[in-house]
């Protein structure tokens, strides 16, 4: 990111009447509500007046404990609200997606909207249906290039701790508490820095991990004990959820974040996925390692995408068929270990 590449923004944020809403992608994740929380405190802080958060859904309790999360308008609860905020915005900040269309049911009203819309986001191929854009597919998170946004608009003297923890939060989650997408010296340069102001990062990993409620660790266990295949002979690993899984265990908004990752903590398993059975179609979670890119699997095969580790999709079939139609291509793709998911690419 340069100068040169945010100058239309500061031109456009020139007037502190501007009206501005920030919005993120459906599902919204740690990365997503970070990085809007995160861009929200920064222009309030900086004066703008008129600046409202929109999630197209809810999202997780346990990240509700940041700055002003109860001020973010939920799309699917305040309809109208929403849809005159993005009529009336002046400029839309489109955070954490490369495609207006993974804001699901705000996806027409933003495609209407004659707000001048920005791109902020770190997932490959973005989508032409923004004004401007700022894709950087090597940065760890979305939180991470807003920080760099704040940076060449008004110099970090603009973080506060409100900020600041809030975009920790986003590259924390985004990066597995560092475990993946995290190999640039940047992200830690980013991260000393938030934690020079003072914010609690064990605190802040409690309350992402450790508030997990009772029928999410059963639900959890569940997947572990019953509901998890490993096809060894494939190097791949698979949990399923079906609907009545899902009322059994009183499934809430979040409640599977991360449990796709556990099919990768067994030697030799080098795919994992969750397949979650949902009113209209199946949504799907992807996780690999090392060269085994799992955004070309979800890209080709379930109409979704991401990144080369981790990426999602989605299938319009039953469960069981969604499953069988996986395998099927599986052991296709893994009969040369995954060498058709292994073509060059120039992000993480």
């Amino acid at each position: 990111m340069n100068n040169k590449l945010i100058a239309p923004i500061k031109k456009l944020l020139s007037d502190n009447s501007t009206k501005i809403v920030i919005v993120s992608h459906v599902n919204p994740d740690g990365d997503a509500i970070g990085s809007s929380l995160g861009l929200y405190h920064f222009l309030t802080n900086s004066g703008y007046k008129n600046v409202d958060v929109i999630s197209p859904n809810g999202f997780p309790d346990f990240l509700k404990w940041m700055p002003d999360a109860d001020k973010i308008i939920i799309g699917t609860k305040s309809t109208s609200i929403s849809t005159v905020k993005i009529k009336e915005a002046e400029v839309i900040f489109c955070l954490d997606f490369n495609d207006i269309e993974r804001t699901e049911d705000l996806s027409n009203r933003l495609k209407k909207a004659k707000g001048y819309k920005i791109l902020i986001d770190h997932h490959p191929d973005p989508q032409d249906h923004f004004n401007h854009i700022i894709s950087e597919v090597r940065s760890s998170s979305t939180a991470e290039l807003i920080y760099e946004l704040i940076l060449l608009l008004e110099r970090e003297k603009a973080i506060d701790k409100r900020v600041a923890e809030c975009l920790y939060a986003g590259i924390v989650t985004d990066t597995g508490s560092f475990s993946y997408a995290c190999n640039n010296p940047r992200t830690y340069e980013i991260v000393s820095y938030l934690m020079k102001l003072g914010i609690d990062g064990e605190n802040i990993h409690r309350q992402i991990y450790d508030t997990y409620s009772e029928d999410r660790m059963r639900l959890l266990g569940h997947c572990l004990g019953s509901n998890l295949v490993v096809l060894h002979k494939y190097k791949t690993a698979y949990i399923y959820l079906s609907a009545e899984d899902l009322k059994r265990f009183n499934y809430q908004e979040g409640d599977t974040e991360g449990v796709v990752n556990y099919g990768l903590s067994i030697e030799g398993i080098r795919l994992a996925a969750i397949f979650i059975e949902k009113k209209d179609n199946i949504k799907i979670s992807f996780r690999s390692e090392g060269d085994v890119n799992v955004n070309n699997l979800a890209r080709r095969y379930f109409n979704g995408g991401g990144h080369r580790n981790a990426a999602g999709g989605n299938n319009k079939d039953t469960l069981s068929h969604t499953i069988k139609y996986f395998e099927n291509i599986i052991k296709e793709l893994s009969s040369n270990d995954f060498d058709a998911l292994r073509e060059v690419t120039n992000y993480n």
